[in-house]
């Protein structure tokens, strides 16, 4: 579950974390009140959960008020990555001697919590990861390291983002608080895109982004209470209603898998051979062949999709109910890319044998499947 800036940056000030004030509203007469009460200059922002926001026009410095409102009203009809902007944040802008990237996000590969630091703040973090992958600085943490934080630790990693020693210790207090608010709130991510110094030398978080444990919510109510369905992916959502884990991506393989571990496993593989993923698709372990068709559809939506990979490990799913419900979905749906499909395990000789005659392309492998769906929906 992702957070609003605004959102993120009230947890923040509950725990002590500096950021600049602001306000949330949704009429472009709100906004121009703001700001005559916080004074110019101001920085208004498109409250949506995307990236870009600022290259798709949701991002605007102001310092005459006479702009304000017609600023508000434009980006307040804006779609950005095809979702709305419902609210526009006011905040007071600040002048920027330096800034430097900070977060704290879930490392599954290590099984722990990392900081993630680079002294090039407010650019693209995956970019500098790109081209300059030693400028990346990453501290990695146990549940007990955060809770009881190694000083020592965390001045060596802030002395890597500011050269002052007051600004490194504000830092390290920073990041104290960021760990804390990271374990209380069931986080998976925190970031901070810039953190800066201002004209003053003091550290301010001026961006904050959060992402929260869906799984985790139970326990957090009053979080599960900011969750902005018009800024989540509608497809995702519908997914979730019909018992399926759906992920879009920005690819043109499109994927069905029944296991979220063979779906990751299944999109890592289509992208060594050459493929681009178009999305994840977790069908579950249930035998119910009108997921299959939901699916479809699913995946259908996206018109960059050339192929189709079907993957499916038998265990409680059965082979022959997902050979139903393919059959069953290409009576009703239009599907005109090539389908690569691979059945193994429960009923797997009875599944193939409901395929034989249709123009489905089978493979015995993972391999074998994520092979020909790249080379038939085109390598990226």
């Amino acid at each position: 579950m992702k957070l609003h800036e605004y959102q993120a940056k009230a947890l923040f000030r509950e725990n002590g974390i500096l950021c600049p004030p602001d306000k949330a509203v949704d009429t472009a007469e709100e906004a121009l009140q703001v700001a005559e009460e916080m004074g110019m200059p101001v920085v208004i922002k498109a409250m949506v959960h995307s990236g870009g926001r600022g290259k798709a026009g949701g991002v605007k410095v102001l310092s005459d008020i006479s702009e304000v409102k017609e600023t508000a009203e434009n980006i307040l009809q804006l779609r950005i990555q095809d979702l709305p902007v419902r609210k526009v944040m006011i905040a007071p802008a600040v002048n920027i001697e330096t800034e430097v990237y900070l977060s704290i996000l879930l490392d599954r590969s290590t099984r722990s919590v990392i900081y993630v630091g680079c002294k090039d703040g407010g650019v693209e973090i995956e970019e500098t990861a790109k081209t300059n992958p030693e400028k990346i600085l990453k501290l990695q943490c146990s549940t007990d390291q955060l809770k009881n934080p190694d000083d020592a630790r965390l001045t060596e990693f802030a002395s890597n983002l500011f050269d002052g020693e007051s600004q490194v210790q504000e830092t390290v207090e920073m990041m104290k608080k960021l760990g804390a608010l990271f374990l209380a709130t069931d986080a998976s991510m925190i970031e901070i895109n810039p953190l800066i110094t201002d004209n003053k030398g003091t550290v301010i978080a001026l961006d904050a982004k959060m992402m929260l444990d869906d799984n985790a919510l139970f326990r957090h109510p009053e979080l599960a209470e900011l969750r902005d369905m018009d800024s989540e992916d509608q497809d995702e959502l519908d997914a979730s209603e019909k018992g399926l884990a759906f992920i879009r991506l920005d690819g043109n393989v499109g994927c069905m898998v029944n296991g979220a571990g063979l779906a990751m496993a299944t999109m890592d593989t289509i992208k060594h051979f050459g493929g681009n993923p178009a999305n994840f698709l977790d069908v579950g372990g249930s035998s119910n062949p009108q997921k299959v068709v939901e699916a479809f559809k699913l995946i259908l939506k996206d018109p960059n999709i050339t192929a189709i990979l079907i993957n499916i490990f038998g265990g409680i799913t059965r082979c022959d109910d997902i050979a139903n419900g393919l059959l069953e979905s290409l009576k009703i749906l239009d599907v005109p890319v090539p389908i690569v499909i691979r059945l193994v395990g429960t009923n797997e000789e009875e599944g193939r044998a409901l395929l034989v005659g249709t123009d489905l392309i089978t493979a015995h492998t993972l391999e074998e499947g994520a092979t020909k769906v790249a080379e038939l929906g085109g390598k990226s």
